[in-house]
């Protein structure tokens, strides 16, 4: 926010308002009082000259009506009219003459102006020709441009004129004081100005400090501070106006905690989902992304932000506008390559305000390629199953058909044979479903082991004398197992399932004089078992398979040595049951050799063991 100047702020204009407003009502008093006075001192000063011409013109009109004698006694008329001049000549005057019918200058308080004719002068002629007054007026002398105020009056004798008076009086006296009171007025009011904008001051300072804490208070505000409250002054305008600023500012502060805690509710949650979410505008636009999202698309926001969605999510084919994604719901994005499954599933919900326009698009995005790849792998299992039920059960059908159908019940050494299949192929499947019911049970969790503390060394010594007891007489053992007492916490008969399944395989698929070779070898916090045999080998890409479930190398050897293909993947769970790990090496032509481990316990304090 700019700062205001000194000239924009409301100090200074109600400042100025109020000098205008005591301006503006001086001006037009002084104006009204200097005209009235005006008035009234002009009009004093023509009273004043009236009447002295009254007198005047009453006594001259004596002089002009007195009958005089020719024989020159007594004064004449222009030594009368002088003398009657004289009297009434004073500094009222500036100019005082009386004219006779015959336009001569009977007596003037210019002297020199006596016996002289006056042509010209209008007024005078209209009072010795027509007895008229003249009106009176403000003149200005012709060279020194005073202001003098003319007065002309006839002199009559009856009705007739038989002369005039012509005066001159200066008003040059009223206007100066006209002038020194205009001037006394002038400096009353700078003085009354002064001292308005010293009260304007004061008075905008009342007004305008208020005003200018809410506007620090609202900058503050908007800056996010809501912790200072603004001055009540008073209970009048201002004061309500900063109680309702406070009121304002407490509202907005619980307003602003009230949306910082959803911002970071919202935050928490979209940085901590497992699912991606990503937000649009109206048009499509990127404008939200957490980092799951980024994280799956392989985009970050900055990369993504502002671009359409329907090109991060590569579905520009399956849609043309993003409204329609609203019918769709959801998508499954493939973004495999090559090497590696990778599926996406889009959820689509519309944001629409308060009157129902469409103004963006929420899509949550997760990985379905585990998913993908279990519903995957359960079909195949499912496959599988039926795939291996249905050989044994095919065939025995057959032999079964063969005794009732074909007579071969009749042949005692024949029959016994064809049953004796049948028994086998039941007895596979027994096999079948019985890995089948513990590894669903292993899946579920219901098949509880029971660890202890043991010595597995003499648990695998018997296990391998065991093998050696049953074993074809072409095929030995090795054994490299140290000779010392080495302790597990483990179920030891899952152990001895995991062993006896990899021992069976490893015999399997030995050669004739082949050799298997057992070793034991104790590491850091774990115990290292390893199984060789000197068979085919496997695949270096088919190596991580083996675990699978009914997976087979060679499909055709191990159904006719009664093999489910189920062993391998039931000791995989059991070893990962125990904390273990199971894995495989191989090359063809070399043999295999399967590997897993068990975590040793750990030693008491004080134990010798």
């Amino acid at each position: 926010m700019n700062k205001v100047s000194f000239f924009q702020s409301i100090r200074v204009k109600i400042i100025v308002i109020l000098s205008l407003f005591l301006l503006l009502a001086i001006q037009v008093i002084g104006t009204y009082f200097g005209q009235k006075l005006e008035d009234s001192l002009l009009e004093n000063h023509k009273d004043s000259v009236d009447e002295r011409l009254q007198s005047l013109e009453t006594n001259l009109e004596d002089a002009f009506s007195k009958e005089r004698s020719d024989d020159g006694e007594g004064l004449t008329l222009q030594e009368e009219v002088s003398d009657i001049t004289a009297r009434y000549s004073s500094e009222l005057f500036s100019e005082l003459q009386v004219i006779d019918s015959q336009f001569r200058v009977l007596g003037s308080n210019q002297i020199d102006m006596v016996g002289k004719k006056i042509s010209g002068n209008s007024d005078i002629r209209l009072a010795l020709v027509h007895g008229q007054a003249g009106k009176g007026d403000i003149r200005r002398k012709e060279y020194t441009q005073n202001r003098v105020f003319v007065r002309t009056l006839p002199i009559l004798d009856g009705d007739e004129s038989v002369g005039a008076i012509y005066s001159e009086a200066s008003v040059e006296e009223v206007y100066k004081q006209l002038r020194e009171i205009n001037q006394i007025f002038l400096n009353g009011t700078i003085l009354a100005i002064i001292v308005s904008i010293v009260l304007g001051v004061l008075v905008a300072r009342t007004i305008t400090k208020p005003i200018t804490e809410m506007r620090k208070q609202a900058r503050g505000m908007a800056r996010g501070d809501f912790s200072k409250k603004v001055n009540v002054y008073g209970q009048d305008e201002i004061g309500q106006l900063a109680t309702t600023f406070n009121d304002m500012n407490d509202r907005l502060r619980l307003a602003n905690q009230t949306t910082e805690e959803e911002r970071r509710k919202l935050s928490s949650v979209l940085s901590n989902m497992s699912d991606g979410v990503i937000a649009t505008d109206e048009n499509g636009n990127i404008t939200l992304m957490n980092d799951p999202a980024a994280h799956l698309i392989g985009v970050s926001l900055h990369e993504a932000k502002g671009q359409p969605i329907a090109e991060i999510l590569q579905i520009e084919d399956k849609v043309v506008d993003v409204k329609e994604l609203e019918e769709v719901g959801s998508l499954t994005v493939d973004f495999s390559d090559e090497e590696q499954l990778f599926l996406i599933k889009a959820n689509f919900s519309i944001v629409q305000d308060e009157e129902g326009h469409f103004m963006g698009l929420i899509t949550v995005i997760s990985d379905v390629t585990e998913q993908e790849k279990v519903d995957r792998e359960r079909k195949e299992f499912v496959s599988n199953v039926s795939h291996e039920l249905r050989t044994p059960l095919t065939t025995m059908r057959s032999y079964l058909e063969a005794i009732t159908d074909g007579g071969a019940w009749e042949d005692k050494e024949l029959s016994l044979q064809f049953l004796k299949v049948t028994q086998n192929e039941t007895e596979r499947m027994i096999r079948l479903v019985n890995d089948l019911l513990q590894l669903s049970k292993m899946d579920h969790k219901e098949k509880e082991t029971y660890k202890k503390r043991i010595d597995i060394i003499p648990v695998f010594h018997h296990i391998l004398d065991r093998f050696e007891m049953n074993k074809a007489e072409l095929i030995h053992f090795e054994r490299k197992i140290p000779n010392e007492r080495i302790f597990v916490w483990v179920d030891q008969d899952k152990i001895t399932q995991v062993t006896d399944n990899i021992v069976s395989n490893a015999i399997k698929y030995s050669p004739e004089g082949g050799k298997i070779t057992f070793q034991v070898v104790k590491e850091p916090h774990r115990l290292k078992i390893s199984i060789s045999d000197q068979g085919l080998g496997i695949d270096r890409e088919k190596v991580d398979k083996i675990f699978e479930r009914f997976y087979r190398v060679d499909k055709a050897r191990s159904r006719e040595l009664g093999g489910t293909g189920l062993g391998l993947a039931i000791s995989k769970e059991i070893i990962e049951a125990h904390h273990g790990q199971i894995w495989a090496s191989s090359k063809e032509g070399q043999g295999t050799t399967i590997y897993f481990t068990l975590p040793l316990t750990k030693r008491k304090r004080g134990s010798r063991k």
